[in-house]
């Protein structure tokens, strides 16, 4: 049995009335790591009144879970309304203060996204529109998963995404550069991009190297940390290899 498992099968034994204790015992807050298989696990067995009593609370670890919940409840495909009722809950919990309730909005919807893919990516769509910076930053952040990109539509949508993002953040006058939102975004952005273009080299790429020719200090820095990372850093390396290996005698 998994720990996920185990989680599940105690809070059916114990019952919602006492999860927030359970729950608050078990939370590894304070401490760098909150407890994510736990918090799925109430995601997975819990109902709509429950995670309202969560979110009610001003407990950061028993909102985190009330919002993975939410993502269940997307997830299992309500009617338009409610779905429409759930999504306006999440745009307003990826404005949250508190970085970890943020990300649990991600989480959530990729919850929504292991159901229904075309659904993440519209609403990603619709969200890297908006104009705060957070609600943007919850848009990349949900749809730029591994698991999720590996169609070819699903990541192409993807590197549009970190485009839209890239240029909205580009766009910003220099004294908002320092708004929390705003590094949350560039954060989000310094990995997002590599997620995107290793799904989609053939479109990533010549999007990603674009950005070298902007002459913008945060843009500079999304492409220094994206090239870091393993998965981009080789795609670069065999790209700029291919030119020369093609020129050689007997390379075809």
């Amino acid at each position: 049995m998994s720990r996920r498992d185990q989680y599940r099968a105690e809070l059916r034994a114990g019952g919602p009335a006492g999860w927030p204790a359970y729950l608050r015992e078990r939370s590894g807050l304070p401490g760098p790591r909150a407890n994510l298989e736990l918090a799925q696990a109430v995601a997975d067995e819990g109902g709509p009144d429950t995670f309202d009593s969560l979110l009610a609370t001003d407990d950061e670890y028993l909102v985190f879970c009330g919002v993975l919940g939410l993502g269940r409840l997307l997830a299992d495909g309500p009617p338009a309304r409610a779905r429409t009722r759930i999504e306006a809950r999440l745009h307003g919990h990826a404005t949250d203060p508190r970085w970890r309730v943020r990300e649990a909005v991600a989480l959530a919807l990729q919850r929504l996204a292991d159901a229904d893919l075309p659904r993440l990516l519209d609403l990603g769509t619709a969200w890297v529109g908006d104009p705060h910076p957070l609600v943007r930053r919850a848009a990349v952040a949900a749809v730029c998963e591994p698991r999720l990109l590996t169609a070819a539509e699903a990541a192409a949508r993807a590197v549009a995404l970190c485009e839209r993002a890239t240029t909205a953040l580009a766009e910003l006058p220099a004294d908002q550069r320092r708004d929390e939102g705003v590094r949350a975004l560039r954060q989000a952005l310094g990995y997002c991009w590599s997620v995107a273009v290793a799904a989609d080299p053939a479109g990533g790429l010549p999007a990603f190297r674009a950005l070298a020719a902007v002459d913008d200090g945060d843009v500079a820095w999304i492409v220094r940390e994206n090239g870091r990372k393993k998965r981009l850093a080789r795609l670069l390396v065999s790209a700029a290899a291919r030119p020369a290996d093609a020129a050689r005698p007997g390379s075809d």
